[in-house]
């Protein structure tokens, strides 16, 4: 498909998008700003919808996407930005089963910007070699590192942690236990 014809299909569906969209919540949250009830750190990945999977609407959840759900500074920075500044009570760390970035690090790559990922990844994964274990590990690490970066700042205002993992074949989704 063209590089046109691919930014005109974008166009035609956020239209699309648009018109579904209930006017009235959309006119609320642009002048009375977002209330998001839950911080989603998820995968980039598109099978992983954290809107459709949790069934929120428009300005219920902050998500922030990144391959792999690693995080670094800016991830951290919008943790605390949504906590502190539009009071969510609540992050979670999703990951999926079938993650491109999980199965790079279990495959041993590292190379170009791909390797700040992977690097990552293998830091939470250590000697793991199930996918979904080392999904799971994943997904642990970012809580475990959540919960050490916050702890000693709660004017950041992050509250409770929690992570989970969305299976997408099934779209079961399961917290994992603390």
């Amino acid at each position: 498909m063209e590089h046109n014809d691919l930014i005109e299909r974008l166009a035609a569906r956020a239209a699309l998008s648009r018109a579904a969209e209930d006017a009235a919540l959309r006119e609320t949250t642009a002048l009375q700003g977002q209330k998001p009830w839950a911080i989603v750190i998820c995968c980039s990945d598109s099978r992983v919808i954290p809107e459709r999977i949790f069934g929120a609407a428009l300005g219920e959840l902050f998500v922030i996407r990144v391959a792999g759900n690693v995080l670094d500074r800016h991830q951290l920075g919008s943790v605390e930005y949504a906590a502190a500044h539009l009071h969510c009570p609540l992050v979670v760390v999703l990951g999926h089963t079938g993650c491109g970035a999980v199965g790079a690090a279990l495959a041993g790559e590292s190379g170009g910007f791909i390797g700040y990922i992977t690097d990552e990844i293998r830091l939470a994964i250590g000697e793991e070699r199930d996918p979904l274990r080392a999904c799971e590990k994943n997904a642990a690490h970012a809580v475990t590192r959540l919960r050490e970066e916050f702890a000693g700042h709660p004017e950041a205002g992050v509250a409770r942690i929690a992570g989970a993992v969305y299976d997408i074949l099934t779209g079961e989704l399961r917290f994992l236990k603390d």
